[in-house]
């Protein structure tokens, strides 16, 4: 009998070494420390930078819940662009405790659009900690890179803050007019979808009288993001009844990716996913306030 109570004893306490083993093993963030979830230019992304965050740790949302929330979005556009729409999570507690359970890149933003736009937002890349390594262990380079140094396709949002729904016949040749586009760039058309489209389309003339007879693709979802793959002259329309004659047309030209340069005698500079992503990503944050 006695020797039952040891042994059961003896699991217990393996049983029990091993959850607080595993408990110690997450961290627990508090976001922006001491300011909590507030609306502060650049804070988050510096509050992130250096930071690594794995699966089982948790971020805690500290705020006032009736100015404000926490929204998890599903990817970088709808981070840069505040969107809150179809939220993969939404928080409203005021003392959130977001556990990350699944590696890759993590978006949060308040659904309070002027708060978001000042400031309020937060990515981090969460990682799997292989079972073999502990916390301290040293994160593994990059491989080596090639010696080729390739452009980077750029984002434009057309018409920028005003997105695609003005009603100027100049507006948005002058939007893009002084712009150079290259094949692998995107166009990000942002508008309403119930009242407003994207078309686009492949003659001059029919983009001239509004009156396409030939369509090369049709967008409708509000937030559509077309990528330029051909050089050439790019034209696109709104199709609902007086937009296009109202001035809501863009023609871009797009010009061949510039070949690729090779550099043998300089060394290269490989960036980290994290590192392209948050070089991406800190060039549409908003200018600083002063």
């Amino acid at each position: 009998m006695a020797t039952k109570k040891i042994f059961f004893g003896l699991v217990l306490a393996v049983m029990t070494l091993t959850v607080l083993l595993g408990s110690c093993s997450a961290k627990t963030y508090k976001v922006g420390d001491y300011h909590g979830w507030t609306a502060n230019y650049d804070m988050y992304y510096s509050w992130a930078r250096g930071k690594e965050f794995h699966v089982g740790d948790s971020l805690i949302f500290n705020y006032d819940p009736n100015v404000n929330d926490v929204t998890q979005v599903s990817g970088g556009l709808k981070y840069r662009f505040c969107d809150s729409s179809s939220p993969k999570a939404v928080y409203k507690t005021g003392q959130d405790v977001v556990n990350l359970t699944e590696p890759g890149y993590h978006f949060f933003i308040t659904s309070n659009h002027s708060l978001c736009t000042s400031g309020q937002k937060l990515f981090v890349l969460v990682v799997q900690e292989p079972p073999s390594k502990s916390r301290s262990s040293p994160i593994s380079p990059p491989p080596p890179s090639n010696n080729k140094i390739v452009p980077v396709g750029k984002m434009y949002k057309v018409g920028d803050s005003r997105g695609w729904s003005v009603y100027n016949s100049y507006y948005y040749y002058r939007w893009s007019e002084p712009k150079e586009f290259y094949v692998g760039d995107n166009l990000f058309f942002q508008y309403n979808k119930d009242l407003n489209d994207v078309i686009e389309i492949s003659d001059e003339l029919e983009f001239r009288s509004c009156e396409p007879t030939s369509r090369v693709a049709e967008y409708k979802t509000g937030h559509d993001l077309i990528k330029l793959t051909k050089p050439g002259v790019h034209y696109f329309i709104s199709l609902k009844t007086g937009l296009c004659q109202a001035g809501l047309k863009l023609k871009v030209t797009v010009r061949p990716l510039p070949q690729a340069v090779t550099s043998p005698n300089v060394p290269t500079i490989r960036l980290s996913p994290i590192e392209r992503l948050n070089r991406w990503l800190r060039s549409f944050r908003p200018p600083p306030h002063h």
